[in-house]
């Protein structure tokens, strides 16, 4: 097996790492089998990919992790309420004519209802995917923004520094310049034989 670096990570390794992770927060999953996973997918560790997943992903992706809570949340409560609801029902069949058999058609009715909240369910799912997903891509596209943003920032400051530097040393370079009119201008005087001043000719 390629042995590949602790600090090779690619974008698309992170994002696939982050959709390992929260498909298992989401169905129940523990995050262990989630990085073992995506390192038998990425040729990697367990471990490595729990570091990653740890030091840097996770930090990503806050609102997704949060929205896998919560969808793994109302699975567990759909999976509770649909099983105490065929128990409640076959109790109170059971209460209500314990020596009568149940009808077909009663147990027909009830199977085709459980089908309907079953397709809500699966089609509440496959909404949950897509925004889990949307999500994910947004958090991605902000950080690349961000990182852009920083980068900007800096450039910025670079240019700043160098017109800065610019304007000092046209200003000094206008000061040398007033000053050699200024020499070149200056009119000397000296006293003559007689002890009166005269100009004297550069």
């Amino acid at each position: 097996m390629t042995t590949v670096r602790q600090d090779a990570w690619t974008q698309d390794e992170d994002m696939y790492l982050a959709e390992v992770v929260l498909r298992y927060i989401r169905e129940g999953g523990t995050q262990l089998a989630a990085f073992e996973e995506v390192g038998r997918k990425l040729s990697r560790t367990s471990a490595a990919c729990g570091f990653r997943w740890n030091s840097y992903v996770r930090k990503q992706y806050k609102t997704g992790i949060e929205l896998a809570k919560k969808q793994r949340k109302e699975l567990k409560l759909e999976q509770e309420t649909s099983s105490t609801s065929v128990q409640k029902w076959v109790e109170n069949q059971e209460e209500g004519d314990k020596t009568a058999s149940l009808s077909i058609p009663k147990v027909i009715a009830y199977l085709q209802e459980l089908e309907e909240v079953e397709q809500k369910f699966i089609h509440l799912r496959e909404e949950n995917d897509t925004l889990k997903k949307t999500v994910m891509k947004l958090e991605h596209d902000l950080q690349l923004l961000t990182e852009r943003k920083e980068e900007l920032e800096r450039s910025v400051q670079l240019v700043e520094e160098d017109y800065k530097a610019l304007i000092e040393i046209m200003d000094r370079a206008r000061k040398m310049v007033v000053l050699q009119e200024e020499e070149k201008n200056k009119v000397k005087f000296q006293l003559d034989r007689i002890g009166s001043l005269e100009k004297v000719e550069k």
